[in-house]
């Protein structure tokens, strides 16, 4: 009996092999789509995108021990040495992807991708080239618009609904990962909702499709020929891990990179965390959902509309608030003078109040987007003109650690309050969604280099991760 279930078994793989090659892998193709047809007609709308950053070295810092026999003869000459090299600025080249929304020549793609540009340079799949003209950025969003002059029609990217996604559905990638242009992947969709610690406004689509460097700002495409999603973040320690911003997220802010060049979004005045099982529990409620209210800023919005530090945030606008981080995204979506119904938890009671909705100022924003990096012991922030004075900085621009805390790596390494974060391992850092990416990759264990800027010089430490 076992053999001839056996002969049975090895009659049907050869039934499947043979009907395999016979319908030159119809069989085999059933298992997922085809992507043949939807790569040759959306490879003309993905284009390669290079940039050119000038980078001007700063003067060398240079820390030596005080001498034991007072003033060091030599430090006069140490510093006119050092001071008197020529100090020769070069260009930082990189590549990235992007695709063609609109046929006069608009272009969607990443923040990080063009940036602090010098020079931008688009090149179609023809092979033609154009000088790039950033439109508008979003670095919250790591999203950018850049026009071309293209002189025709070109071929456009349809944009569908990132809403409608499903777990396990087939998606593609185009783009060119390490400067290999027009590359097609294909895999399907991780996850959705994905928090990475990249901003306040994460709603990441994971994905197996191989997305590799160079790969970020190009498309997500599902097996329908639209674009769900923009490719920007990869895992470096993971295999076949990427993650897509959603294009409905973008879909919400083009018009507003397209005619401002910026984006206006709604303010709440309230910081919020995550409703633990414990802290459900001590607030009476049945299961952890929501977004916990930890402080009300002083004359905002929230506070105006009798919003209290406790409050548990249940519903926004008619949507119901499941964690927390879908709280800063329903609220950023919201135009300025809206008033919408908040519904919350207060000692275990459901209240409701109406609030008028504010604009999200850039000091506010930075101030929310702020972190704390319990990995490295250190509390950062975005540096403004009212954050630089009270922490005796002459420059506005930049990453600052605020907060050291005792005992940790932090400390022993030397970090102090007021040190400008310009490096971490080598990964430049100027905005805090490129910190919180840096830190986010990090495992406890790590040895890490971090270059500071202090006072007006720069140094080099190194610390273990706790």
């Amino acid at each position: 009996m076992q053999g001839q279930t056996v002969r049975v078994l090895k009659l049907f793989l050869f039934a499947v092999v043979t009907t395999s090659l016979l319908t030159g892998g119809a069989f085999a193709a059933s298992f997922g789509p085809d992507f043949s047809e939807l790569a040759k007609k959306l490879k003309p709308t993905v284009v390669n995108i290079s940039t050119a950053k000038t980078i001007r070295p700063q003067k060398p810092f240079i820390r030596r021990p005080p001498s034991p026999f007072g003033a060091d003869p030599f430090e006069d000459f140490f510093e006119r040495f050092f001071e008197n090299q020529p100090q020769r600025s070069y260009k930082e080249r990189s590549l990235g992807s992007g695709f063609v929304i609109n046929d006069e020549g608009y272009i969607l793609t990443n923040n990080h991708v063009v940036a602090g540009a010098d020079e931008i340079k688009v090149k179609l799949s023809d092979g033609r080239e154009f000088k790039g003209e950033i439109k508008g950025l979003d670095q919250k969003l790591d999203l950018a618009l850049l026009k071309i002059d293209a002189k025709d029609h070109l071929p456009v990217a349809p944009l569908g609904d990132s809403d409608q996604i499903k777990v396990g559905e087939w998606v593609m990638a185009i783009g060119n990962p390490f400067g290999l242009g027009q590359t097609v992947t294909a895999g399907i969709v991780s996850a959705t909702g994905r928090v990475i610690g990249s901003g306040p406004y994460d709603d990441f689509i994971q994905t197996d499709a191989s997305i590799n460097p160079g790969n970020s700002g190009g498309p997500l495409i599902n097996a329908n020929g639209e674009v769900i999603g923009i490719n920007t973040a990869i895992v470096a320690s993971g295999q076949g891990i990427g993650f897509a911003i959603p294009v409905n997220m973008a879909k919400s802010i083009i018009t507003q990179l397209k005619e401002q060049g910026k984006v206006t979004r709604g303010w709440l005045g309230v910081q919020v965390q995550i409703v633990t099982p414990e802290l459900a529990r001590s607030f009476g409620m049945e299961g952890e959902h929501g977004a916990l209210v930890a402080e009300v800023m002083k004359d905002g919005p929230a506070e105006k509309a009798g919003l209290k530090n406790g409050d548990i945030i249940l519903e926004y606008d008619g949507k119901k608030v499941h964690e927390m981080n879908e709280l800063p995204r329903l609220v950023a979506a919201t135009p300025v003078g809206n008033k919408v119904r908040v519904k919350f938890l207060r000692e275990g009671k459901q209240e409701e109040v109406t609030v008028e909705i504010e604009r999200l100022k850039d000091s506010e924003g930075e101030a929310q987007s702020a972190a704390v990096a319990d990995k490295l012991g250190i509390t950062v922030g975005e540096l403004n003109k009212e954050l630089a004075p009270k922490l005796g900085l002459k420059e506005t621009k930049g990453v600052v650690v605020t907060e050291v805390k005792p005992g940790s790596a932090a400390e022993e390494a030397g970090i102090a309050r007021g040190d400008i974060v310009r490096e971490i391992s080598g990964a430049k850092i100027t905005v805090i969604a490129e910190y919180e990416k840096a830190v986010s990759a990090l495992k406890k264990g790590d040895v890490i280099r971090l270059l500071l800027r202090r006072g007006d010089g720069s140094l080099y430490v190194a610390l273990k991760v706790d």
